[in-house]
């Protein structure tokens, strides 16, 4: 069954009501609707918890894809009290934990531009992240590169999403800069995510609603991981100063 997806219109719901529509046969809980985010893309799924009528706390231990990218399943921790299918619950994300997450993966777009390489991996967490880039010689300066990414989050740029057809992404492929990770296609359109004049690709993830609200940003190192492969790690707040 489709489950809603309401952090696609709205990253900032922090909480929500919804209907308990099944539990796998691993114990996994199907809502009609949901603000928690499955893991994928290199975003790992959020965390939070359910509360029940009667009060009893479901805690979620993470949140993944089901039998297809329209099914939420949350995975309850363990010993978790289980609800009823028609059950109506009030779903709590842990609010701090995903907007790091926005923060990081917002920033992480900008790292793509003021390195424009194809990118061949990624993770993304609440507190730092990292992009591997496909160079064959490269001179990347962490000084550098976190001076151009700062100013490019003090510029305040707007964020939004918007959709294109999937024929519309084939015909304009340059789009695309991961090479490991490619936009989920198939149902007909794809999601984009823009910001200002500075950056557009494709992308599902949640993100801030403009660049300022990232905050300072450092790159705290940079990895030769093979011949071709340089991997940059990027985390919240300033550098530290020893």
């Amino acid at each position: 069954m489709e489950t809603a997806l309401l952090f696609r219109d709205d990253a900032y719901l922090a909480t929500c009501e919804a209907k308990v529509t099944g539990i796998n046969e691993r114990g996994g809980i199907l809502l009609d609707q949901t603000i928690f985010y499955a893991t994928g893309g290199g975003q790992p799924g959020d965390t939070g918890n359910l509360e029940r009528k009667n009060g009893d706390i479901v805690e979620i231990a993470t949140t993944v894809f089901g039998s297809s990218k329209s099914e939420i399943v949350h995975v309850p921790g363990e010993n978790a009290p289980v609800p009823e299918i028609g059950e109506t619950v009030i779903c709590h994300i842990n609010w701090e934990k995903r907007f790091g997450i926005m923060r990081i993966h917002t920033a992480l777009h900008l790292l793509s531009v003021v390195v424009p390489h194809p990118v061949s991996g990624g993770q993304i967490g609440h507190e730092a992240g990292r992009l591997d880039f496909d160079i064959p010689e490269s001179s990347l300066d962490k000084f550098d590169l976190t001076e151009k990414l700062n100013a490019l989050i003090s510029g305040n740029h707007l964020i939004g999403s918007e959709w294109i057809t999937d024929q519309e992404l084939a015909d304009n492929p340059t789009l695309v800069k991961t090479m490991s990770v490619k936009p989920p296609v198939g149902s007909g359109r794809v999601r984009l995510i823009r910001i200002g004049d500075v950056d557009l690709q494709p992308c599902g993830g949640t993100h801030v609603r403009e660049t300022q609200e990232i905050g300072e940003v450092h790159i705290r190192k940079i990895e030769k991981k093979g011949k071709q492969n340089r991997r940059v790690r990027l985390s919240l707040g300033p550098a530290p100063t020893n």
